[in-house]
């Protein structure tokens, strides 16, 4: 399991077990072994308001990071998340959004491939990669969201 996919899991389970997760950052790291500023990064891709997380954080030496997770219904969730796009998107922000769906169950398994598939740089190869590329993979991705809503 990747360095990322560890500090996500450690706070989904806290989550999990209250609906919200106080974290101080500094501990978080220790335990995991990485640096404070992975946790920051872990935090704003794959907890972000677009999927129904509020973070909120204090700074100092009793800082924390408070992380709630609001219920959104499928179709709010597609929405947002169609708005937060904007028009650029990279491989790797598509795929942690498409695992995130998947895991509320808002998408099926073959909905899953199919994004993952046809938004993908495999797909896209014949695209310039970068600013072309990752405009064209938001296009699509909007798209099949839409088509799902």
């Amino acid at each position: 399991m990747s360095l990322s996919n560890s500090i996500a899991q450690a706070i989904l389970e806290l989550l999990e077990e209250s609906g919200d997760a106080e974290i101080q950052r500094n501990m978080l790291a220790a335990r995991l072994g990485c640096a404070p500023s992975q946790i920051n990064y872990v935090i704003a891709s794959r907890f972000p308001p677009e999927q129904g997380y509020i973070v909120e954080s204090r700074r100092g030496g009793g800082g924390y990071i408070r992380i709630k997770r609001v219920k959104m219904g499928r179709d709010a969730t597609l929405l947002a998340l169609i708005n937060a796009v904007g028009t650029r998107i990279d491989e790797a922000t598509l795929r942690a959004h498409t695992f995130n769906l998947h895991g509320q169950h808002f998408i099926s398994d073959e909905a899953l491939v199919l994004l993952l598939s046809a938004c993908g740089d495999k797909a896209l190869r014949n695209i310039s990669q970068g600013p072309p590329r990752d405009t064209m993979r938001a296009s699509i991705f909007k798209q099949m969201l839409l088509a799902l809503h």
